[in-house]
């Protein structure tokens, strides 16, 4: 799965840190679409479009786990990550497959992918 190019969309209301992952996961050969709102994220996603979603928890208008189940309710085997500040605090919501904590090293960004990709393939 490691060596398996994917189509990842990011999801982060600050620029800088979409940006981030964006280069992060690009460096790993993805193919990387980056957008900066849950509306944005909705309007690029189909489910044949991407084979990961990872998005911020905190963002105005609609925060990462209500994101992550119209996601979900489109695409139930979509594999989401949601990224927090207050990861160590939450459990999972509904839709995420997941959980990693700001701030994060490349190498615990390649798990996480790795983890979420897996599980729902196994599952699917």
């Amino acid at each position: 799965m490691e060596n398996r190019k994917l189509r990842v969309l990011v999801v982060d209301d600050e620029p800088n840190v979409s940006e981030c992952i964006r280069l992060m996961l690009s460096i790993d050969g993805h193919d990387v679409i980056a957008v900066n709102s849950g509306r944005a994220a909705l309007e690029q996603f189909s489910p044949a479009k991407f084979d990961l979603v990872c998005t911020d928890y905190s963002m105005p208008g609609m925060k990462g786990d209500q994101l992550a189940a119209a996601i979900k309710a489109i695409a139930p085997g979509q594999p989401v990550i949601m990224i927090s500040g207050i990861a160590s605090t939450m459990s999972a919501p509904a839709g995420v497959d997941f959980i990693l904590g700001k701030p994060f090293l490349p190498r615990e960004l390649r798990a996480a992918v790795t983890q979420a990709t897996n599980t729902c393939e196994a599952a699917g």
